[in-house]
Protein backbone atom coordinates (compact mmCIF):
# COMPACT_ATOMS: atom_id res chain seq x y z
CA UNK A 1 0.00 0.00 0.00
CA UNK A 2 1.03 3.62 -0.51
CA UNK A 3 1.00 5.83 2.58
CA UNK A 4 -0.09 9.45 2.28
CA UNK A 5 1.11 11.83 4.97
CA UNK A 6 0.50 15.54 5.44
CA UNK A 7 3.24 17.79 6.83
CA UNK A 8 1.65 21.17 7.62
CA UNK A 9 4.88 23.06 8.18
CA UNK A 10 6.17 26.35 6.74
CA UNK A 11 8.44 27.76 9.46
CA UNK A 12 11.39 27.42 7.05
CA UNK A 13 9.79 29.54 4.32
CA UNK A 14 11.93 32.53 3.45
CA UNK A 15 9.24 34.74 1.89
CA UNK A 16 5.58 34.01 2.64
CA UNK A 17 3.77 31.73 5.07
CA UNK A 18 0.87 29.61 3.91
CA UNK A 19 2.17 26.21 2.74
CA UNK A 20 1.30 24.77 6.16
CA UNK A 21 -2.33 25.03 5.04
CA UNK A 22 -1.72 22.98 1.91
CA UNK A 23 -2.33 19.36 3.02
CA UNK A 24 -5.94 19.95 4.04
CA UNK A 25 -6.61 22.13 0.98
CA UNK A 26 -5.36 19.44 -1.41
CA UNK A 27 -7.29 16.67 0.34
CA UNK A 28 -10.45 18.78 0.12
CA UNK A 29 -10.35 18.47 -3.67
CA UNK A 30 -11.07 14.73 -3.46
CA UNK A 31 -14.56 15.37 -2.12
CA UNK A 32 -15.29 18.98 -3.03
CA UNK A 33 -13.31 19.52 -6.23
CA UNK A 34 -14.68 19.39 -9.77
CA UNK A 35 -12.73 16.30 -10.84
CA UNK A 36 -13.28 12.57 -10.33
CA UNK A 37 -11.00 10.12 -8.51
CA UNK A 38 -9.39 8.59 -11.59
CA UNK A 39 -5.93 9.05 -13.01
CA UNK A 40 -5.59 9.47 -16.76
CA UNK A 41 -4.74 5.77 -17.21
CA UNK A 42 -8.01 4.83 -15.51
CA UNK A 43 -6.62 3.89 -12.09
CA UNK A 44 -9.05 4.60 -9.25
CA UNK A 45 -7.21 6.84 -6.77
CA UNK A 46 -9.30 6.40 -3.65
CA UNK A 47 -8.39 6.34 0.02
CA UNK A 48 -8.14 2.78 1.40
CA UNK A 49 -8.10 1.49 -2.18
CA UNK A 50 -5.03 2.96 -3.86
CA UNK A 51 -3.54 4.54 -0.75
CA UNK A 52 -3.87 4.89 3.01
CA UNK A 53 -4.15 8.41 4.39
CA UNK A 54 -2.25 8.61 7.69
CA UNK A 55 -3.34 12.17 8.42
CA UNK A 56 -0.96 14.96 9.38
CA UNK A 57 2.22 15.16 11.38
CA UNK A 58 1.84 17.24 14.55
CA UNK A 59 4.75 19.05 16.13
CA UNK A 60 5.33 19.40 19.86
CA UNK A 61 8.51 21.46 19.47
CA UNK A 62 9.35 24.02 16.78
CA UNK A 63 13.14 24.10 16.71
CA UNK A 64 14.58 22.91 13.36
CA UNK A 65 16.30 19.80 14.72
CA UNK A 66 13.13 18.62 16.47
CA UNK A 67 11.11 19.28 13.33
CA UNK A 68 13.58 17.22 11.28
CA UNK A 69 13.47 14.29 13.72
CA UNK A 70 9.68 14.35 14.03
CA UNK A 71 9.15 14.24 10.25
CA UNK A 72 11.84 11.62 9.70
CA UNK A 73 10.44 9.37 12.43
CA UNK A 74 6.85 9.65 11.15
CA UNK A 75 7.93 8.72 7.63
CA UNK A 76 10.09 5.84 8.88
CA UNK A 77 7.15 4.50 10.88
CA UNK A 78 4.83 4.80 7.88
CA UNK A 79 7.29 2.81 5.78
CA UNK A 80 7.35 -0.10 8.22
CA UNK A 81 3.83 -1.10 7.13
CA UNK A 82 3.66 0.53 3.69
CA UNK A 83 5.92 0.01 0.69
CA UNK A 84 5.78 3.58 -0.63
CA UNK A 85 4.91 7.07 0.55
CA UNK A 86 3.60 10.36 -0.82
CA UNK A 87 3.83 13.50 1.27
CA UNK A 88 1.84 16.73 1.11
CA UNK A 89 3.97 19.66 2.30
CA UNK A 90 4.48 22.17 3.61
CA UNK A 91 7.46 24.13 2.41
CA UNK A 92 10.33 22.38 0.66
CA UNK A 93 12.39 21.97 3.82
CA UNK A 94 10.28 18.89 4.63
CA UNK A 95 11.90 16.96 1.77
CA UNK A 96 15.16 16.60 3.70
CA UNK A 97 13.81 14.50 6.59
CA UNK A 98 11.42 12.64 4.28
CA UNK A 99 14.24 11.58 1.96
CA UNK A 100 16.43 10.74 4.96
CA UNK A 101 13.83 8.21 6.07
CA UNK A 102 13.10 6.86 2.59
CA UNK A 103 16.76 6.21 1.77
CA UNK A 104 17.01 4.01 4.88
CA UNK A 105 14.40 1.70 3.35
CA UNK A 106 15.63 2.00 -0.25
CA UNK A 107 19.36 1.90 -0.85
CA UNK A 108 20.86 3.36 -4.04
CA UNK A 109 18.08 5.97 -4.10
CA UNK A 110 17.76 8.33 -7.08
CA UNK A 111 15.90 11.67 -6.91
CA UNK A 112 13.98 13.59 -9.57
CA UNK A 113 13.38 17.14 -8.42
CA UNK A 114 10.92 19.45 -10.24
CA UNK A 115 11.40 23.09 -9.25
CA UNK A 116 12.08 26.63 -10.40
CA UNK A 117 14.84 26.74 -7.77
CA UNK A 118 17.73 24.38 -7.12
CA UNK A 119 17.41 24.61 -3.31
CA UNK A 120 21.12 23.87 -3.00
CA UNK A 121 22.17 26.74 -0.75
CA UNK A 122 24.58 25.66 1.93
CA UNK A 123 22.80 28.09 4.25
CA UNK A 124 20.10 30.70 3.66
CA UNK A 125 19.13 33.50 6.04
CA UNK A 126 21.42 31.89 8.64
CA UNK A 127 19.28 28.75 8.55
CA UNK A 128 20.77 25.49 7.22
CA UNK A 129 17.26 23.96 7.43
CA UNK A 130 15.73 26.63 5.17
CA UNK A 131 13.48 25.58 2.31
CA UNK A 132 16.28 26.92 0.08
CA UNK A 133 18.71 24.29 1.43
CA UNK A 134 17.17 20.77 1.48
CA UNK A 135 19.11 19.37 -1.45
CA UNK A 136 22.42 20.59 -0.06
CA UNK A 137 21.62 18.67 3.13
CA UNK A 138 20.44 15.61 1.19
CA UNK A 139 23.44 15.47 -1.14
CA UNK A 140 26.14 16.19 1.42
CA UNK A 141 25.24 12.90 3.12
CA UNK A 142 26.82 11.07 0.18
CA UNK A 143 24.04 8.47 0.32
CA UNK A 144 22.02 9.48 -2.74
CA UNK A 145 22.87 7.79 -6.04
CA UNK A 146 21.83 10.71 -8.27
CA UNK A 147 19.88 13.96 -8.31
CA UNK A 148 18.22 15.32 -11.46
CA UNK A 149 16.68 18.79 -11.21
CA UNK A 150 14.14 19.88 -13.82
CA UNK A 151 12.65 23.31 -14.54
CA UNK A 152 15.41 25.35 -12.91
CA UNK A 153 15.47 29.05 -13.84
CA UNK A 154 16.98 30.96 -10.90
CA UNK A 155 20.56 29.71 -10.55
CA UNK A 156 23.22 31.93 -9.02
CA UNK A 157 26.96 31.28 -8.87
CA UNK A 158 26.84 29.55 -5.47
CA UNK A 159 24.18 27.07 -6.52
CA UNK A 160 25.98 26.31 -9.79
CA UNK A 161 29.07 25.52 -7.75
CA UNK A 162 27.02 23.36 -5.41
CA UNK A 163 25.60 21.46 -8.37
CA UNK A 164 29.11 20.75 -9.61
CA UNK A 165 30.22 19.72 -6.13
CA UNK A 166 27.42 17.17 -5.78
CA UNK A 167 27.31 16.01 -9.42
CA UNK A 168 23.74 17.22 -9.95
CA UNK A 169 22.20 17.05 -13.41
CA UNK A 170 20.21 20.21 -14.04
CA UNK A 171 17.65 20.70 -16.80
CA UNK A 172 17.27 24.46 -17.03
CA UNK A 173 14.25 26.04 -18.68
CA UNK A 174 16.39 28.12 -21.04
CA UNK A 175 17.56 24.90 -22.73
CA UNK A 176 14.69 22.64 -21.75
CA UNK A 177 14.45 19.09 -23.09
CA UNK A 178 12.77 15.91 -21.88
CA UNK A 179 15.71 13.76 -22.96
CA UNK A 180 16.62 13.30 -19.29
CA UNK A 181 13.67 10.93 -18.78
CA UNK A 182 15.34 8.05 -20.60
CA UNK A 183 18.34 8.31 -18.26
CA UNK A 184 16.40 8.10 -15.00
CA UNK A 185 17.14 5.18 -12.73
CA UNK A 186 15.26 3.60 -9.87
CA UNK A 187 14.31 3.32 -7.17
CA UNK A 188 13.19 6.90 -7.81
CA UNK A 189 11.92 9.53 -5.39
CA UNK A 190 10.11 12.53 -6.92
CA UNK A 191 10.16 15.90 -5.18
CA UNK A 192 7.62 18.18 -6.83
CA UNK A 193 7.74 21.85 -5.97
CA UNK A 194 4.67 23.36 -7.62
CA UNK A 195 6.58 26.47 -8.63
CA UNK A 196 8.18 24.40 -11.38
CA UNK A 197 4.94 25.40 -13.12
CA UNK A 198 4.59 28.78 -14.73
CA UNK A 199 2.56 31.02 -12.40
CA UNK A 200 -0.12 31.22 -15.09
CA UNK A 201 -0.86 27.55 -14.38
CA UNK A 202 -0.53 27.72 -10.58
CA UNK A 203 -1.32 31.07 -8.92
CA UNK A 204 -1.24 29.56 -5.42
CA UNK A 205 2.51 29.85 -4.99
CA UNK A 206 4.71 31.85 -2.64
CA UNK A 207 7.44 32.38 -5.21
CA UNK A 208 6.26 33.45 -8.66
CA UNK A 209 8.93 32.63 -11.23
CA UNK A 210 7.69 33.19 -14.81
CA UNK A 211 8.90 30.97 -17.60
CA UNK A 212 8.04 27.60 -16.10
CA UNK A 213 6.49 24.45 -17.52
CA UNK A 214 2.81 23.97 -18.34
CA UNK A 215 0.64 21.61 -16.31
CA UNK A 216 0.13 19.32 -19.33
CA UNK A 217 3.88 19.04 -19.88
CA UNK A 218 4.51 18.19 -16.23
CA UNK A 219 1.85 15.48 -16.27
CA UNK A 220 3.33 14.05 -19.46
CA UNK A 221 6.81 13.91 -17.92
CA UNK A 222 5.49 11.97 -14.93
CA UNK A 223 3.62 9.58 -17.21
CA UNK A 224 6.73 8.91 -19.30
CA UNK A 225 8.82 7.67 -16.35
CA UNK A 226 9.67 3.99 -16.82
CA UNK A 227 11.44 3.17 -13.53
CA UNK A 228 9.92 2.33 -10.12
CA UNK A 229 8.77 5.42 -8.20
CA UNK A 230 8.82 4.57 -4.51
CA UNK A 231 8.15 7.96 -2.93
CA UNK A 232 7.17 11.52 -3.67
CA UNK A 233 6.35 14.86 -2.16
CA UNK A 234 4.21 17.76 -3.38
CA UNK A 235 5.38 20.98 -1.74
CA UNK A 236 5.16 24.77 -1.74
CA UNK A 237 1.47 25.10 -2.53
CA UNK A 238 0.26 28.26 -0.78
CA UNK A 239 -3.56 28.36 -0.40
CA UNK A 240 -3.36 31.96 0.86
CA UNK A 241 -2.45 33.10 -2.67
CA UNK A 242 -4.68 30.71 -4.58
CA UNK A 243 -7.62 31.74 -6.77
CA UNK A 244 -10.82 29.67 -6.57
CA UNK A 245 -8.82 26.56 -5.56
CA UNK A 246 -7.17 26.49 -8.99
CA UNK A 247 -3.77 25.39 -7.69
CA UNK A 248 -5.32 22.98 -5.21
CA UNK A 249 -6.93 21.23 -8.19
CA UNK A 250 -3.59 21.17 -10.02
CA UNK A 251 -1.95 19.64 -6.94
CA UNK A 252 -4.73 17.05 -6.63
CA UNK A 253 -4.39 16.14 -10.31
CA UNK A 254 -0.63 15.68 -9.91
CA UNK A 255 -1.23 13.64 -6.76
CA UNK A 256 -3.43 11.22 -8.73
CA UNK A 257 -0.86 10.87 -11.52
CA UNK A 258 1.96 10.25 -9.02
CA UNK A 259 -0.05 7.62 -7.16
CA UNK A 260 -0.92 5.94 -10.48
CA UNK A 261 2.74 5.89 -11.45
CA UNK A 262 3.74 4.44 -8.07
CA UNK A 263 1.09 1.72 -8.41
CA UNK A 264 2.25 0.75 -11.89
CA UNK A 265 5.50 -0.82 -10.58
Amino acid sequence: MIAVLGIPYDDASSYLKGPALAPSAIRQMESEGSSNQLSENGTAIRSDHAYTDLGDVHFKQRDPQSIFETIRDHVATALTTNEKILVFGGDHSVSYPVVDAVRQKYSNLHILHFDAHADLYDIFDDNPYSHACPFARIMESGRIASLTQVGIRTLDHHQREQAKRFGVRQIEMKTFSTDYIKDLKGPLYISLDLDVLDPAHAPGLSHYEPGGVATRDLISMIQQITVPVIGADIVEYNPVRDINHMTAMVAYKLFKELIAKMISF
